[in-house]
């Protein structure tokens, strides 16, 4: 036990002297390493007497632990006093610019979306959703489009092979329009609601898709002329462009689901090769652009849904999101925006942080 007593105060001696974590370590191995001296004492009990063994491995069991504790100690005073050197030699400039994350963008339609919520919101309209697979019904004789019409044509629309349960035919909406007939037939009338979201046709080229995004507009209520109509069309698009010399000119169209119909034009002129909003049409150096369509929602459309239209009149508008996105921000090929061009993106996203306010103006440019 003497030897044992000796070997502990030399060890706990090193332990205290040592200066690096690596001479603490080298302590660590001696003393309690697999052929450290305290490992050895600890063997050499199943060599003793039991009464022997009753004495000394509780006196080797606390030399061992008055190690460890000494070890312990010993590394943690070594690594605080690390840990005060570096704080004192190291200095934070807290004015300093944090370093940029890397942080993803906001696609331009996703951001135009907002934008018509937010407008349309202020107006009083409510946001309408529905299915992107329809049933023709929905699609087209609801909206006053027969089995004839040439809307149902293969190259202008895409089918499923397979029917509802009614043996209605099955496809991918081209219009948001089904929506403001489940919305009709939901609510019934007063509506005032905007249908935006993904639509599909067979078409592709600069300016068209063969999935585009689209806004539609419905309201229904008692006494809606075409004056309401135009004072709509004039708001939302004074809003959205943040001009107030946006001129419309309505001229006599033809849509099955509205009578009377009207294409809706807006002046423009051309700056920096840019199509630039705004202005009369008829001015010098101006001209007219057609924008979107719209019209007076035809009396079978409202008997379809359920509502008597001798009672309830409306009007619906169409537009595409893209092509506002397009005008707005100036981008020259629909294409690009499904193309999933990180560079494109970079260059039109938007912060996340840029959300769209009427206060504080409906888009993050001008």
């Amino acid at each position: 036990m003497t030897d044992l007593t000796t070997q502990r105060d030399a060890a706990l001696a090193a332990i205290a002297a040592a200066e690096t974590l690596d001479a603490l370590e080298e302590q660590r191995v001696a003393a309690l390493g697999k052929k450290g001296w305290v490992s050895l004492a600890l063997k050499t009990l199943g060599q003793m007497a039991p009464e022997e063994r009753t004495v000394a491995a509780p006196a080797i069991q606390a030399v061992r632990a008055e190690i460890s504790d000494a070890l312990a100690a010993k590394k943690d005073a070594m690594e605080a006093a690390v840990l005060e050197a570096q704080l004192a030699r190291e200095r934070l400039d807290l004015t300093l610019p944090a370093a940029e994350a890397p942080a993803g963008s906001v696609h331009p339609v996703s951001q135009v979306m907002d934008e018509l919520a937010e407008i349309f919101a202020d107006m009083g309209f409510a946001v309408a959703t529905g299915p992107e697979i329809e049933d023709d019904w929905h699609n087209f004789t609801a909206l006053n489009m027969d089995e004839s019409h040439p809307a149902r044509a293969m190259h202008d629309t895409f089918y499923f092979p397979d029917s509802d349960a009614e043996g209605r035919k099955m496809l991918l909406r081209t219009h948001t329009s089904p929506v403001q007939i489940r919305s009709m037939v939901a609510q019934g009338a007063p509506i005032r609601i905007i249908a935006p979201g993904r639509v599909y046709r067979s078409d592709s080229d600069a300016t068209h898709t063969p999935m585009f995004h689209q806004v539609e507009g419905l309201v229904i209520d008692k006494d809606i002329h075409l004056g309401h109509l135009k004072w709509t069309l004039e708001t939302f698009l004074k809003a959205f462009f943040e001009r107030d010399d946006i001129v419309l000119r309505l001229r006599p169209s033809y849509f099955p689901f509205t009578e009377p119909s009207v294409e809706v034009d807006v002046g423009f002129e051309v700056v920096g090769g840019r199509r630039v909003l705004g202005g009369d049409g008829d001015a010098l150096g101006h001209g007219w652009m057609e924008l979107l369509g719209s019209g007076m929602v035809n009396r079978r459309v409202i008997e379809f849904a359920g509502l008597d239209p001798d009672q309830w009149q409306g009007f619906a508008f169409g537009v595409g999101v893209d092509r506002l996105a397009m005008l707005k921000y100036g981008m020259d090929d629909l294409r690009a925006f499904f193309d999933g061009d990180v560079r494109w993106l970079k260059h039109y996203g938007f912060s996340h942080l840029d959300q769209p306010t009427l206060s504080a103006g409906v888009g993050a440019r001008s």
